[in-house]
């Protein structure tokens, strides 16, 4: 009886894993792929990956998306992490009331906020790169809010009181104290700041202006005219860059965790 319980519950986690994982492998396959068609194997190649490259409009489409979010998020954990230092200041009622609000933007559908950003910004600013940039800081500041705030939960109130009382200034006592605490959960919200900001299509569609696209936004339109082989490649890349960067946050985040409770 244990066995077979075992045995489902290893079946069941393979199941879901082969469901998230099988078409991601049917597109790196597709990527070395020949043929244009996704149903015939023509012999591996590295042309795609060649012609990808040479490419300008990607290339423009992908130096836009990178500098975009990179700035995006990194403004976003600046700014969440500022609103999370500053809910430990407040009232129980006070923060409860702040994060109901950070998460109206995860529950809201992204074509409701996509028009509403639009709407907002075509009346004020033109739409173009800055219209975009605020779009993806909104986006990507709840994540942080959400991943840095139950670290300063988990922390000990104390702690930051007892360097002052040692002679620390506040500066100080928060670089040395505070933040080594709350590093893991500030890392963890400009990754996933990152990695949504990256995939958004709908919140970047609305709001950006004439002539600029991302990778997002680029897949669209070739998919209205047939994808080329060369968004498999793109994607490939992309999704290894995001699994390298999640490694590099598990790894700092163990790290970090391992200094502080050395400590």
């Amino acid at each position: 009886m244990v066995k077979a319980k075992t045995f489902i519950q290893k079946f069941y986690v393979g199941l879901v894993c082969f469901l998230l994982y099988a078409p991601l492998v049917i597109l790196f396959i597709c990527s070395f792929n020949a043929s244009k068609a996704r149903t015939v194997w023509g012999g591996f190649t590295l042309h795609w990956y060649t012609d990808l490259f040479q490419n300008e409009e990607v290339i423009t489409a992908v130096t836009t998306s990178l500098l975009l979010t990179t700035m995006a998020s990194l403004t976003a954990t600046l700014l969440g992490t500022l609103v999370c230092i500053g809910m430990t200041a407040m009232k129980r009622r006070s923060v409860k009331i702040i994060e109901a609000t950070a998460n109206i933007p995860l529950l809201n559908a992204d074509i409701v906020t996509g028009i509403a950003i639009m709407l907002l910004f075509a009346r004020f600013i033109s739409l173009g790169f800055m219209s975009v940039f605020i779009a993806h800081v909104t986006l990507g500041l709840p994540y942080v809010i959400l991943n840095v705030m139950p670290r300063f939960a988990q922390m000990d109130p104390n702690v930051y009181e007892a360097a002052q009382d040692l002679g620390a200034s506040p500066v100080y006592a928060f670089f040395k104290v505070v933040l080594p605490e709350i590093f893991p959960g500030i890392l963890s919200g400009f990754f996933l700041a990152f990695t949504i900001s990256m995939d958004d299509f709908v919140v970047t569609y609305f709001t950006k202006g004439p002539g600029m696209n991302t990778i997002s936004t680029m897949l669209y339109q070739q998919l209205r005219r047939g994808i080329n082989p060369q968004m498999y490649a793109l994607s490939t890349l992309l999704f290894l860059m995001i699994l390298i960067l999640i490694g590099i946050s598990n790894r700092l985040s163990e790290v970090q965790m391992k200094e502080v409770r050395e400590r």
